[in-house]
């Protein structure tokens, strides 16, 4: 197929049917290959630190390096596809992303890994930001709907597929690569994904007058690196000078950040959006809740391997009733948020901290005797409530914003997701580190779970300050 080059005004009629949803296609491969990497290492980090000794510090930067670029980087991924055009920008994104991943492949050292899952979700920030964009420009308007609807089933199957195909790669040991096959699959889907996007997606001429605040960007990821490397540090070599030091810097750049969404022409968040009660709460307690669920899975895993012995495979299959629950609420609350509104929010909170409550009497009651059949039901319940909550509390935090502010509130809300993904995987683990380095595995989940439980319970506090309701054009 030749490239076209469409205006967004006739990009609709020129782009054929059957390219249409083989554009969708190349879309969702894009999508799924970001959540199956950023999903792979919660069950590899124990395989891959004790292949490259990296010990506990490398298990916490694996995912958290990865969350983190992509968070920095991915509301100015969105606004370079509108300066430099989407194709040009998602191309460069899936190209650098196929590369990191070969480069995790192929990686010798805790250095050298940490540094390319840097890369890889810094290339993920350009890739995925321009996928809704592209899908707008070539359905029609009373067609969007349908390829948007694809999206979900796509990645709640990654999600659940991604955790499971990593412990089979890693226990087939294919070729010898073990852990590294992981990433080196990457050459296939990448590789073809490259190839079909070349031919298949129109290109845009970008618009050369949209701002980037870079200065913006640069501050957030002095923030994010100085708290995650003081969380790391401290509860991988002890709390010395060093890892204050980093907390310390992390405010300092938090401070200069905040000034210059103030005073920037076009900052990252939108100053009137953080003026939105309604909006700034939600934002808050999205932070809060997604950064203490990211903990908690990680921590899960970890304990699940190295606390009941469970090979990688295993681990996986016992955390897939998680992505299950979370697909199964997501689907179901679609339609729900519409009627219930923030009460959704708190429906799913109260269920997160039902499951956590029951994994936490478990874990205390059995430590590491615990068997198999009794972690389902409240891992299960975990992922129910994390369903319940996870598209909800986007759709009501945006509840009462101006319909010109949705752009920036979404990608805001997406980037924090990110952002919140890497905190929280640091925090939670440094509890569980700093615990094991006294006390035994069961005891480190206890008190893991503990911190989350009341995380989701000072959670609820937050729900009555959002909107009451969702955006009424979104759910019918």
């Amino acid at each position: 197929m030749s490239t076209l080059t469409l205006s967004p005004a006739t990009a609709a009629e020129a782009v054929s049917p059957n390219r249409r949803w083989a554009i969708l296609a190349v879309i969702l491969i894009a999508d799924v290959l970001d959540l199956l990497d950023a999903t792979i290492t919660n069950i590899a980090a124990p395989t891959i630190s004790k292949d490259l000794n990296g010990g506990a510090a490398l298990i916490q930067w694996l995912g958290a390096a990865y969350a983190l670029a992509l968070g920095v980087l991915l509301v100015v991924g969105g606004r370079l596809g509108d300066k430099f055009g989407r194709r040009r920008v998602f191309l460069v994104g899936l190209t650098g992303f196929t590369v990191a991943s070969i480069a995790c492949g192929l990686s010798f050292s805790p250095a050298s890994i940490i540094v390319a899952r840097l890369v890889q979700g810094a290339f993920g920030a350009l890739l995925i930001p321009q996928g809704f964009g592209i899908l707008g420009a070539v359905f029609p308007r009373d067609q969007i709907g349908k390829a948007f609807s694809a999206f979900g089933p796509t990645l709640g199957i990654s999600a659940v597929g991604g955790p499971i195909l990593a412990g089979f790669l890693i226990d087939a040991d294919l070729f010898g690569a073990g852990w590294r096959s992981m990433f080196l699959i990457n050459i296939l889907l990448g590789g073809f994904a490259i190839v079909a996007a070349v031919k298949l997606l129109p290109k845009d001429t970008g618009d050369s007058t949209t701002a980037v605040d870079g200065i913006g960007s640069g501050l957030l990821a002095g923030t994010m690196l100085g708290l995650l490397y003081g969380l790391i540090e401290g509860s991988s070599n002890g709390w010395t000078l060093v890892p204050f030091a980093s907390l310390a810097a992390g405010l300092v750049f938090f401070g200069l950040f905040c000034h210059r969404q103030r005073t920037a022409a076009s900052p990252l968040i939108q100053p009137s959006l953080l003026k939105n009660r309604g909006f700034t709460s939600g934002l808050i307690l999205g932070i809060v809740f997604f950064a203490a669920n990211a903990g908690l899975l990680f921590v899960l895993s970890l304990f699940l391997q190295n606390g009941l012995g469970y090979s990688p495979m295993r681990a996986a299959l016992g955390l897939a009733p998680v992505a299950a629950g979370i697909v199964v609420a997501s689907i179901a609350c679609y339609q729900l948020v519409g009627k219930l509104g923030r009460n959704l929010v708190l429906i799913g909170l109260l269920i997160t901290l039902i499951g956590t409550g029951w994994l936490l009497a478990l874990v205390h009651a059995y430590g590491t005797d615990l068997g198999t059949w009794s972690l389902l039901t409240p891992i299960l319940i975990i992922g129910l409530g994390m369903g319940t909550c996870f598209g909800t509390i986007y759709d009501v935090t945006i509840g009462d914003i101006d319909p010109k502010e949705a752009g920036s509130a979404s990608g805001s809300l997406s980037a924090v997701q990110q952002l919140a993904n890497a905190i929280g995987a640091a925090v939670v683990t440094t509890v569980y580190f700093k615990t094991l380095a006294s006390d035994d595995e069961a005891h480190a989940m206890t008190y893991s779970l503990i911190v989350v439980a009341c995380v989701a319970l000072l959670s609820t506090g937050l729900v009555w300050l959002m909107p009451r309701n969702a955006q009424p054009d979104d759910h019918h």
